[in-house]
């Protein structure tokens, strides 16, 4: 009697990259075909209650370029990438048993939403299927900060002093030479969605991204702001700035698809100071990567709290929730210069400076007091 080989499968979600991923380092290191999966899922595009979608068109145009991306590079080391659009609780155990795997090797995931998808996922698997999970979200490794969970500070900086002073960065994980994937015929490997198809309406022909989206231009623009141009070196005094390419890194964007990870970003940093400057400035980008991991530790201890109007403190604040004024906050047409300005930047290119999205924020709760709970007749 034939034995039938297990294989496995990879789900890539939000670390669309190569280097410096453990997740396929591990999928690799099982010694078995490896099935490489992108799901977009409908549901991430959903219309909200508040009137437009929990994901517009600019983050789906950059999703798409991620993607894509990280099929070529996977292709350029003998793989692929199979793309799929539906519901990842159908597709995932429908794969599972379609081509025999017995782990999915997935990157950690830490809120809510999520953690639900996975447990519904895991409850429709086969029985000799199981998931093998990987932290690779923040600078930090979550085994090695000095704080369990529960006991995260309730500030910033008694989060990092601790943290920095009694942890180490894990190494990176270098670029795989070789990946084995499952033989299928190219049709079955799928191909990346329209708008429609995922969802969206009513949207512009094209949308333009505010920088091009992948690892590869990822890591492109991480040796550009550091020894190409050397801006890093200002970085200290310019970060604050609202509008141009040069004032910040900008890596933000590729971080929040994993298309680079914290540390990546930290190495680079680090070779930086020793061959061209250490200043307030490398410090200060290291301390925005410490700043991200401390808000990423945070939304694990109090999880929903903290998109509650009342926030994980429970303080209690009057909003008049005025619907036109929300209208003008969302459109730019608010008369106030500043924020119109940073406003319709969002609505056109999907992103906002730091300085304008605090400005922003604080504008619509504290001028015109509007809070979360504005229910679905706001449109």
């Amino acid at each position: 009697m034939t034995m039938i080989e297990n294989n496995v499968l990879l789900w890539f979600k939000n670390d669309l990259r190569l280097y410096d991923n453990e997740t396929l380092i591990r999928a690799i290191s099982s010694g078995k075909k490896i099935l490489p999966v992108y799901i977009f899922d409908p549901t991430l595009y959903r219309n909200l209650k508040l009137g437009f979608p929990k994901t517009d068109a600019v983050r789906f145009e950059f999703a798409k370029q991620c993607v894509m991306d990280l099929r070529t590079n996977l292709r350029n080391i003998g793989g692929d990438l199979m793309i799929l659009t539906g519901s990842a609780e159908e597709l995932i155990p429908n794969l599972v048993k379609e081509f025999n795997c017995d782990t999915i090797f997935s990157e950690q995931e830490f809120a809510t939403e999520e953690l639900n998808l996975i447990q519904r996922i895991k409850n429709d698997l086969k029985s000799d299927c199981k998931f093998d999970f990987t932290w690779g979200r923040t600078l930090y490794h979550l085994d090695d900060i000095p704080f369990e969970i529960d006991n995260i500070p309730l500030t910033s900086k008694a989060y990092r002093i601790n943290t920095t002073k009694n942890t180490k960065v894990r190494a990176v994980f270098p670029t795989p030479d070789k990946l084995s994937c499952i033989a299928m015929n190219a049709f079955r490997w799928g191909e990346v969605p329209t708008a429609t198809e995922v969802g969206l309406k009513n949207v512009r022909n094209f949308a333009l991204t505010y920088v091009p989206g992948g690892e590869t231009e990822g890591l492109k623009r991480l040796k550009y702001y550091s020894f190409e141009t050397e801006q890093l070196t200002n970085y200290r005094w310019t970060r604050n700035r609202s509008l141009g390419m040069e004032y910040s890194s900008k890596f933000s964007p590729y971080m929040a698809l994993g298309c680079l990870s914290p540390r990546t970003i930290y190495e680079t940093v680090k070779r930086y100071e020793l061959e061209v400057k250490k200043n307030q400035s490398t410090w200060w980008l290291i301390f925005e990567l410490v700043w991200r991991d401390y808000f990423t530790f945070k939304l694990m201890r109090f999880q929903n709290k903290v998109y509650h109007t009342e926030g994980y403190t429970n303080k209690t604040r009057e909003f008049t929730n005025d619907t036109v004024l929300f209208k003008r906050w969302c459109k730019g047409t608010t008369g106030i210069p500043f924020i119109d300005a940073h406003m319709r930047q969002l609505n056109e290119t999907g992103f906002m400076s730091n300085r304008g999205r605090v400005n922003c924020s604080s504008f619509l709760v504290y001028d015109y007091l509007i809070g979360l709970d504005l229910g679905s007749s706001v449109f």
